[in-house]
């Protein structure tokens, strides 16, 4: 009686499922694409609570994220342990898996990198800009040919703003050596839409830029999902 009753208060673990609803042994008998996004999550997971099964636990994770893997990717250590079940360890996990996913997603090829439109340069900073929180700033790098030299995080602030100074972009131009830069900036609001601040930082950058003999190629503004370019919109000079 006693054997039961430690059972049923025990943590509900992925080998407590029926064969056929364990998520590692679908996994190897039909493949990864067979597992749902809440099975893959409890196989993170690893364990439930004692009443609610592993399975059910990640079903919740994903719902209170609106069932979207990119909500549940902006979701922080801290933030992940308020679910009852999800320890700092488990969390952690969580965070990390949802990281590398995002770095495959857009990992670049290790050769030189042509930069001759605002499609590339969103590409090359999407797995630095996605799921941000707060703004920040960053630069892409050019040489005379517009081949990437770097990418540079050059500040992060608020949800609403950063602060960007012009010197410590051009310090950068020199020490690389670079001959044009993109500047960008996330938007967590989901806005790309440029802000009159937004316009007047970057043509004060662009009139800086010819007196350095510095091209100031675009100006990119991120969402998760589109981009704003003062080049294509044909507003990047004064």
């Amino acid at each position: 009686m006693s054997q039961n009753k430690d059972v049923s208060r025990a943590t509900l673990r992925i080998k407590d499922l029926a064969n056929e609803d364990r998520p590692r042994e679908k996994l190897l008998k039909k493949g990864t694409v067979s597992l749902s996004d809440a099975e893959l999550l409890a196989v993170l997971i690893g364990s439930g609570t004692r009443d609610m099964s592993v399975i059910a636990l990640a079903q919740h994770i994903l719902k209170a994220n609106g069932n979207s893997l990119q909500e549940l990717a902006k979701r922080s250590v801290q933030e992940l342990q308020r679910f009852r079940g999800v320890g700092v360890a488990k969390a952690i996990t969580i965070v990390c898996a949802m990281e590398l996913t995002r770095r495959r997603a857009y990992e670049t090829n290790s050769k030189k990198e042509l930069v001759d439109s605002s499609a590339k340069a969103y590409a090359l900073l999407r797995p630095d800009l996605t799921d941000k929180l707060i703004e920040e700033a960053w630069i892409l790098l050019l040489n005379r040919s517009n081949y990437l030299i770097k990418k540079v995080k050059i500040s992060s602030g608020g949800i609403t703003a950063t602060i960007v100074d012009p010197s410590s972009i051009f310090r950068l131009v020199l020490e690389h050596q670079a001959t044009g830069i993109i500047l960008a900036h996330n938007h967590p609001s989901g806005d790309h839409s440029p802000s009159n601040a937004d316009i007047q930082l970057t043509h004060r950058i662009v009139n800086a830029g010819k007196l350095l003999n510095i091209d100031i190629m675009d100006h990119i503004i991120f969402t998760d999902s589109s981009y704003f370019s003062f080049s294509d919109q044909r507003i990047l000079y004064p």
